[in-house]
């Protein structure tokens, strides 16, 4: 499989702070890849990074590009779509559909507009007449209908309702993601995205401490609900985390054969979000 990214000792500092922290990872073509940390760990600095917004230190290729030193060529097969983005509020959805047509050689207006058919929004609207969700709807047609190699997308959904958010990502597998392009979603909504996800990193500190695909996640990592009298006994087995509940504890265990781990109790898949709070809070 072909890497559409590849970070080695990829490093960032903002004077004493480090962001990112010899953090080394692969992205292959084809995956859909979940990078989740708590606030400050470095996720946005690592896509800024790769969009070529930041300087770093170590190696970083994207596409095969220095995205610090390529970037305006590297920027013609990538789409991005931030937290913070913004459409100018006077501009109307034709104007902006004129505008993307002229400016950038891989849109496509026919594209947009049948996706655009779909919604409520209408091509006379200006951008301030529109919901909140009709704005991330807006920005996801127009990104959508760049033929781009690569999605990155920091906290996309942030702000709307439960309905607008599963629509959403309905539509970027619908519309977007096939075997030759390659998704990258930060989010803090994890348990909405888990579910699309090929492939997992965890950064904390701004270093990678989890890079793994999700069939491996399920084989590596089960939730045990442990008696309160079998406690003593799972603790031997060096759970990485431990969470009470009422008559026991609920414990994560890493690398534990699920045979051995099914004579303290029910035994399940570890979800994402209940991984990551595990490994964020494992001290090993």
């Amino acid at each position: 499989m072909t890497s559409i990214v590849s970070a080695k000792g990829l490093s960032k500092s903002y004077g004493q702070f480090k962001a990112l922290d010899n953090a080394s990872f692969e992205i292959e073509t084809g995956k859909i890849v979940g990078l989740i940390g708590p606030n400050g760990a470095g996720k946005t600095t690592a896509l800024r990074c790769l969009l070529g917004l930041a300087t770093f230190d170590g190696d970083l290729k994207v596409l095969g590009k220095n995205p610090h030193k390529q970037r305006i060529e590297l920027m013609k097969e990538v789409a991005y779509i931030a937290d913070t983005a913004v459409l100018p509020k006077w501009i109307t959805v034709t104007q902006l559909l004129d505008y993307l047509d002229v400016i950038h050689p891989n849109f496509s207006r026919e594209k947009a507009e049948s996706f655009l058919s779909q919604t409520d929004i209408r091509a006379t609207s200006r951008v301030q007449e529109l919901s909140k969700g009709m704005v991330t709807q807006l920005h996801l047609a127009t990104t959508i209908s760049i033929d781009a190699k690569l999605m990155v997308l920091d906290e996309p959904t942030l702000g709307l309702d439960i309905v607008y958010r599963k629509r959403f990502y309905e539509q970027l597998l619908n519309d977007y993601f096939d075997e030759e392009r390659t998704v990258l979603i930060t989010t803090h909504q994890v348990e909405e995205i888990e579910p699309l996800l090929t492939d997992l990193m965890f950064i904390k500190q701004g270093r990678i401490i989890l890079d793994t695909d999700m069939e491996s996640v399920a084989q590596r990592y089960t939730e045990v609900e442990v008696k309160a009298d079998l406690v003593d006994k799972a603790l031997a087995f060096n759970p990485i985390s431990q969470t009470r509940m009422l008559g026991g504890m609920v414990m994560v265990f890493e690398n534990t054969p699920r045979d051995t781990l099914k004579e303290l109790g029910p035994c399940r898949n570890t979800s994402v979000a209940d991984l990551f709070v595990a490994k964020m809070s494992d001290k090993s």
